[in-house]
């Protein structure tokens, strides 16, 4: 009988710290493509992580609020995200 090894999703895991140049914060735990961000209010941020054939990573992240935050990261643990009103969100996944 044939076995297949399950592949690993290559997305990174860990601990996300973003924060915006209005010295706003997120932060929380991430396993592949699903994290679980907080923000200083309290409130939950989801989102997703999705790899592309250039090696590049999109996130894309909603709040129960329906407020949205997306952008890339290089596949490395560097993430820069933008928010709706157009802020820049910059962080990092230990």
């Amino acid at each position: 009988m044939l076995y297949r090894r399950r592949r690993k999703s290559g997305l990174p895991s860990g601990f996300f710290r973003i924060s915006s140049n209005r010295n706003r914060a997120i932060f929380g735990m991430g396993d592949g493509d699903f994290i679980r961000l907080r923000d200083e209010h309290g409130n939950e941020w989801r989102g997703t992580a999705e790899r592309h054939a250039d090696d590049t990573i999109r996130y894309r992240f909603v709040n129960a609020e329906g407020h949205a935050i997306s952008g890339v990261s290089d596949g490395g643990y560097g993430v820069i995200l933008r928010d709706e009103q157009g802020h820049v969100w910059r962080g990092f996944i230990d």
